[in-house]
């Protein structure tokens, strides 16, 4: 029922996009062996769904915040609200450490997404440790798959020139961080 649910969120955001719905599948059509994979991938992700998807919004909202993916931006913060953060979580990513929207695990899940996207990654054994205080293996495992599908889509969205949407348009939007 998670997955049906989030690929009726996902239906929902993508159907509000008001520009440039066909950059990537522009560039992507190109190469039907990455189109195919790409959306294997996706779908792989949406049907593991052990983790709450709240944890995994988070998490690639910050990622993408690190790397600075407008388009990553714009339909995860369009996620994000359907996926249960508040306007507030949103808006505090880039200072998540000290604020008081978070729950602590949901700001050691925010600290694991930073530390895998940060070049070189640092600390992950002491917040792999203290995630598998929390959740399973698999969910842990769910979490780090999300995290790393994050990176290479903001990536290769800047690579290409995706642009954002406007699926965000007139919500709180997660900014870009240095």
């Amino acid at each position: 029922m998670r997955a049906l649910r989030r690929i009726w969120h996902f239906t929902k955001v993508m159907a509000s996009a008001k520009r440039n719905r066909t950059d990537l599948w522009g560039w992507l059509i190109r190469r039907p062996m990455l189109l195919l994979a790409t959306v294997f991938y996706e779908f792989a992700l949406i049907f593991s769904n052990r983790l709450d998807p709240k944890y995994k919004e988070l998490a690639e909202l910050k990622a993408a915040g690190l790397i600075n993916c407008e388009y990553c931006l714009d339909i995860g913060s369009a996620l994000a609200h359907h996926g249960g953060l508040t306007e507030q979580q949103i808006r505090d990513l880039p200072k998540y450490k000290t604020s008081d929207a978070y729950t602590d695990l949901e700001k050691l899940v925010i600290g694991f997404a930073e530390a895998m996207t940060v070049t070189p990654a640092a600390d992950l054994e002491e917040l792999r440790t203290a995630l598998s205080e929390h959740f399973t293996r698999g969910q842990v495992a769910e979490l780090a798959g999300a995290v790393a599908w994050e990176n290479q889509r903001a990536r290769i969205n800047q690579a290409l020139g995706v642009r954002p949407t406007g699926i965000a348009d007139g919500m709180v939007c997660a900014i870009p961080e240095r």
